[in-house]
C-alpha cells in the first residue's frame, strides 16, 4: 500500500501518462477542466492535490473513471 505523502506524485504520474496518451498538451487539459496550465503543472508534479470536483473532470477530459487513477 502506498504511503499518503506518495499519492499526489503517483496520481500526477498516471495523468500525466493518459493526458500524453490522448496527444494533449497541458493547455489543452487545462481548457477541457477550466483550471490553468500552471494548476495542471503542480498536479503532474505533485506539488498540488486537486479537489474531488477538479479530479472528476480531469477523469472525464481523459476518458477515464476517477478509480482507474488511484
Amino acid at each position: 500500500m502506498r504511503s499518503n505523502a506518495k499519492l499526489p506524485k503517483a496520481l500526477g504520474k498516471r495523468i500525466q501518462k493518459r493526458r500524453k496518451e490522448l496527444k494533449l498538451t497541458q493547455e489543452d487539459l487545462a481548457e477541457k477542466v477550466d483550471i490553468s496550465r500552471a494548476y495542471v503543472g503542480y498536479i503532474e508534479q505533485g506539488r498540488n492535490t486537486p479537489s474531488l470536483e477538479v479530479l472528476q473532470k480531469i477523469a472525464k477530459a481523459l476518458k477515464k473513471s476517477l478509480n482507474e487513477f488511484f
